[in-house]
């Protein structure tokens, strides 16, 4: 069996689509506040309503995120891999997490400390930026595979009306 050099920080930072836009002098800064985390399988991560410590990059592997509703039970609401964040809500200081966080498949996060991450959004206004247009741009798309989610759990009971002009408003 061989033994493999842990991977640099710096490395993984550059190869996650997460930050594809962000310069190479603040991914370093971004290295010197992160930390890696090899995690098992089954392992929780954060639970639903508690405060938000780490911001968490997914270097590899899968994470689960399920919301538990009462007479409901948990339901998965989006898996996490490569490239990703989960643990946004650490940048909005104390923060309730919104999900719980389960590892499906065993893998690699780079892990933020959620006050570290804030002070150098705050003291850095160019990765403040950065970073703020990376997680504004993945919770988009999040927004959206709920909505589609949502869709396919409720089902088309009956056609909503479109919109229509009026020919009034498009004759004149």
């Amino acid at each position: 069996m061989t033994d493999h050099p842990p991977p640099d920080i710096t490395d993984l930072l550059r190869d996650a689509r997460f930050l594809q836009d962000i310069s190479a002098d603040d991914l370093d800064k971004l290295a010197a506040i992160a930390r890696i985390e090899q995690v098992d399988a089954a392992t929780v991560l954060f639970q639903e309503g508690s405060r938000c410590e780490r911001l968490y990059l997914v270097a590899s592997g899968l994470i689960g995120l399920d919301m538990c509703m009462p007479r409901r039970g948990c339901v998965r609401i989006l898996t996490v891999g490569e490239g990703e964040f989960l643990g946004w809500s650490a940048l909005l200081g104390n923060a309730a997490m919104t999900a719980r966080a389960t590892v499906l498949e065993s893998g690699t996060l780079v892990a933020f400390s959620a006050d570290a991450l804030r002070e150098l959004c705050d003291c850095d206004h160019d990765v403040g930026y950065a970073i703020m247009r990376q997680i504004s741009q993945a919770l988009s798309q999040r927004l959206l595979a709920t909505r589609l989610q949502m869709l396919d759990v409720f089902g088309q009971t009956s056609s909503a009306p479109t919109a229509h002009h009026s020919q009034a408003a498009t004759t004149s």
